[in-house]
């Protein structure tokens, strides 16, 4: 260290090196890394170091990425700036310019949006199929066909397709299968054991679980999660340090936060379906959930209105539940779908699947489910 108090006051107390038994993992908040000499890079691009750039990895990154792969029972993982930037990462991995996809007509709009506008200008071709109605693939697959894509609860019909059946038939065609995991979360189902190449996770749901962070998780294969990672880095998708370290944080408690949200929900579901001002209630069957793990059907509940003019009245005589475009913290909240989430379906592709302007998609949170229950009430009225 030089000398002088303008030097001293740059470099003076940094000990990159030193060991420190820290009870929870530090923040790595830095940009790059430190080398000592120029055979340790070479080390580095021989794939003998572990850090260069942040963007290329922190150990906050793989700390995150690492304990959902071992969740999930995948052989490798990678995080992303957001869910989406986790899709993209895992639909690249696999596709080329001319392949086609096929995918379950119940998807997520920015899934939708992301493989029909922009991958098609890739000539990636996206056909959904409605699994509700189908007993076999095959009759849509093509020469060009290299991935099934589907959710384990759709968005935002919360619809549950018999996966080991979907998976099973889509690996006997010969495809890769992603999945997306976000709804159920590994605590509920563990794709990856049933036969799934990719799964994916909207870390800024249940994951992180605090609506505090935006952050994607990719864990399968190792080779496609290599490819995967290539991906983040190349179009610069990298999850910072920061918004890892806090979505690694609030994964510690995802069993208790599911493990109650799920209850409140099972509850609110049974009040619903018996108000006279609610119409379908979207909620998963008991029979649906028969390959989960755990006997419980998620924490989110869908519902219609019998009065569609009263969805305006509705999302503004709630109080405490907020009216939020996201879901899955720990507050219970409400969005809507037709003007949020799927704005990228056409009205005919909205109509076809039953999103229509009286749907609720409800998160329900960890509240009382007493409470949840009587605000709900208020605002549905009479």
């Amino acid at each position: 260290m030089g000398e002088r108090f303008e030097t001293k006051t740059v470099h003076i107390g940094h000990q990159p090196l030193r060991q420190v038994a820290s009870k929870s993992t530090p923040i790595y908040q830095t940009s790059v890394f430190a080398f000592p000499g120029l055979e340790e890079v070479e080390q580095f691009y021989a794939g003998e170091g572990e850090y260069l750039y942040t963007r290329n990895g922190n150990p906050n990154q793989a700390e995150l990425s690492d304990a959902i792969a071992a969740l999930e029972g995948a052989e490798a993982g990678v995080s992303a700036a957001s869910g989406m930037g986790a899709i993209m990462a895992g639909l690249l991995a696999v596709l080329e310019p001319g392949d086609h996809v096929l995918a379950s007509h119940e998807i997520y709009g920015g899934t939708y949006a992301l493989l029909h506008k922009e991958l098609s200008r890739f000539r990636i071709d996206l056909e959904c199929v409605n699994l509700q109605e189908l007993r076999t693939l095959a009759d849509h697959v093509r020469p060009t066909t290299k991935l099934f894509f589907m959710e384990t609860i759709t968005n935002p019909l919360l619809t549950v397709a018999d996966m080991p059946y979907w998976i099973r038939e889509a690996k006997e065609l010969g495809l890769k299968v992603m999945v997306d995991n976000t709804f159920a979360t590994p605590y509920l189902v563990q794709p990856v054991t049933l036969g799934a190449d990719l799964v994916v996770h909207s870390a800024t749901k249940y994951i992180g679980g605090h609506s505090d962070v935006t952050a994607g998780v990719l864990v399968g294969a190792s080779e496609l999660i290599g490819r995967a990672r290539e991906i983040v880095v190349n179009y610069g998708a990298s999850l910072s340090p920061f918004e890892a370290w806090l979505t690694s944080r609030g994964l510690k408690t995802l069993a208790l936060r599911m493990d109650r949200q799920c209850d409140n929900a099972r509850e609110v579901a049974d009040f619903l379906s018996q108000h006279p001002a609610v119409g379908t209630v979207y909620y998963p069957a008991k029979e649906a959930t028969s390959f989960f793990c755990r006997p419980k059907q998620g924490a989110m509940v869908s519902f219609t209105l019998v009065d569609e003019k009263a969805i305006y009245d509705f999302y503004r005589k709630l109080q405490w539940i907020k009216f939020a475009p996201s879901l899955a913290g720990v507050e219970t909240s409400v969005s809507h779908p037709v003007t949020t989430s799927h704005r990228a379906f056409t009205e005919e592709q909205r109509q076809a699947t039953g999103i229509t302007m009286g749907l609720v998609r409800l998160s329900v949170g960890i509240e009382s489910a007493a409470d949840i229950i009587a605000e709900l009430d208020r605002a549905l009225g009479k």
